[in-house]
């Protein structure tokens, strides 16, 4: 992995360790998770704290993202995010995508070590950084514990009406904006007007 700008310490989650599967306990007894790509992934640990790298927290925590996306199951491991805070889930042995504006899911059909070696060949397709690569042109750093974010949203149509911006923003903060952004247009018809209020 290229950009690698956080690597977690010791494994002092055990308890969340143990349910794991072998070639992720695997990857994590190699390095506890990683922040790589200059932001662009981030493959979370076990790990008491910090608590933004911690997989418990997001797979078992109070906020759990199977607690407010229907699409995701309380089994599906939230093992990566992207840097806009979509989530790459384990089902099986397969990685799901978590759009985590809309709720949907992707399958990507490719394993866990497909999906690293897709990862490393393609990192701005497979990862969706356009969004980092122009916060970085415009001279902007995220920083370990940090996400980009995004307004307007990208499930929104402005027609031209708002510039796009990006800001990072703490990994707690944006997932928290995404969860209540989610529960807010879950139910909206497509098309639906709305009035946004920026993180």
């Amino acid at each position: 992995m290229k950009g690698i700008l956080y690597t977690g310490g010791e494994l002092t989650d055990l308890v969340t360790f143990a349910k794991l599967p072998g070639y992720l306990q695997a990857f994590l007894r190699e390095q506890n998770g990683v922040v790589a790509y200059f932001g662009g992934l981030h493959i979370r640990g076990c790990v008491s704290a910090p608590s933004w790298h911690s997989l418990a927290s997001v797979w078992q925590g109070e906020r759990a993202l199977w607690r407010t996306y229907a699409e995701v199951q309380k089994a599906d491991i939230p093992f990566a995010q992207d840097c806009a805070g979509n989530q790459f889930l384990l089902r099986g042995d397969a990685v799901l995508w978590l759009d985590t504006e809309t709720g949907e899911l992707a399958d990507l059909e490719v394993d866990f070590k497909h999906f690293l070696f897709g990862v490393e060949k393609f990192p701005l397709d497979a990862l969706g950084m356009e969004p980092l690569r122009a916060f970085q042109q415009a001279g902007g750093i995220l920083q370990p514990g940090q996400l980009l974010s995004l307004y307007p949203p990208l499930c929104i149509a402005t027609k031209g009406q708002s510039k796009p911006s990006a800001k990072a923003v703490s990994v707690t903060e944006r997932l928290a904006w995404l969860a209540e952004f989610h529960r807010q247009i879950k139910d909206l018809p497509d098309g639906q007007q709305v009035r946004l209020q920026p993180l």
